[in-house]
């Protein structure tokens, strides 16, 4: 018997850094995500592996069902002894949510399936969370929650196959459908700058930045409800820029439009932890040419990327 879940990608349009505080924000799945199977098998074992988008195998590890100790771990990297632990410990905190988890008599094989890169940004460590806690039958914010940290928005974008509006309220998420569906959807894409960024290490200088918090989860929340109304391209791109301007005060950071692309003519704006993953920009079709001749051939529309 097989069982398989999926999880759907997430990118955060507005609100990167705020989210964590409290400030209303606007995020989207995406049409990327990660797959997983569970299969039983005989012996008291949970072998795991995980596949990228090229179906490569690119990590494999085994657990004793019982205690997710680790086992045949001999002559592995640090790298895998790293990415083993993170996973060893989103299943005992799976188990320990839930006592039943994995109180039968078999173990399992697991097998993950990547639908992107994962240099791309778009949530390895979230889907990965999120089909663990369908699994486990766990609730998922906790999980990640008491595991990797952070605002929770990419569990919400893993859930849910519409844009939606994300708050923290203090421990517990608000989620609910964003009507947003801009007439200008042909005028946005998405370019990867070719690196992705530790979104832990962003978030640790983020909570060094001496800044009116209340000030800032205020402009945000109500930048982000303007963003999601813009009635044109010119609106959204004021609104984008604006967003842009408030983060890059309070982080103390240039925007990334300053720092790489002075000299496009439409407007920029980062997504999630500043200076990797994707960034959005607006303009006609041929503008992509321009990032290409800048060195950054991984360019997506919305429609492409956007459930």
């Amino acid at each position: 018997m097989t069982k398989e879940f999926y999880s759907n990608g997430k990118l955060l349009l507005t609100g990167e850094y705020a989210v964590l505080d409290g400030a209303l924000s606007l995020a989207v799945p995406t049409k990327y995500g990660q797959y997983m199977t569970v299969t039983r098998r005989a012996d008291k074992l949970l072998l795991w592996k995980s596949y990228d988008h090229k179906n490569s195998i690119w990590f494999d590890v085994g657990f004793d069902r019982d205690t997710i100790a680790l086992v045949h771990q001999e002559n592995r990297s640090s790298v895998w002894h790293e990415i083993a632990k993170t996973l060893q410990s989103i299943l005992k905190e799976a188990k320990k949510l839930n006592p039943n988890f994995l109180q039968d008599k078999q173990g399992y094989t697991i097998e993950t399936k990547l639908t992107f890169p994962r240099n791309w940004g778009l949530g390895s460590s979230s889907t990965l969370i999120n089909n663990i806690a369908q699994w486990a039958k766990v609730d998922a914010f906790l999980l990640v929650k008491n595991t990797m940290g952070g605002s929770g928005y990419d569990i919400a974008c893993a859930q849910n196959n519409e844009p939606i509006f994300y708050q923290k309220q203090g421990d517990i998420p608000s989620v609910t459908i964003a009507a947003f569906k801009p007439e200008f959807v042909s005028n946005l894409f998405f370019v990867h700058l070719n690196r992705k960024q530790n979104s832990r290490e962003a978030i640790a200088a983020y909570r060094q930045c001496l800044f009116d918090k209340k000030e800032l989860l205020t402009a945000i929340s109500a930048l982000t409800k303007k963003i999601a109304s813009a009635e044109n391209l010119k609106q959204f791109e004021t609104l984008i820029t604006a967003h842009e301007e408030i983060l890059s005060e309070v982080l103390q950071i240039p925007t990334v439009k300053k720092q790489l692309f002075p000299d496009y003519k439409g407007s920029i704006k980062s997504l999630g932890a500043w200076g990797g993953d994707f960034i959005l920009a607006t303009g006609a079709t041929e503008a992509t040419a321009y990032f290409k001749g800048k060195g950054y051939p991984t360019i997506l529309s919305y429609a492409h990327m956007i459930k």
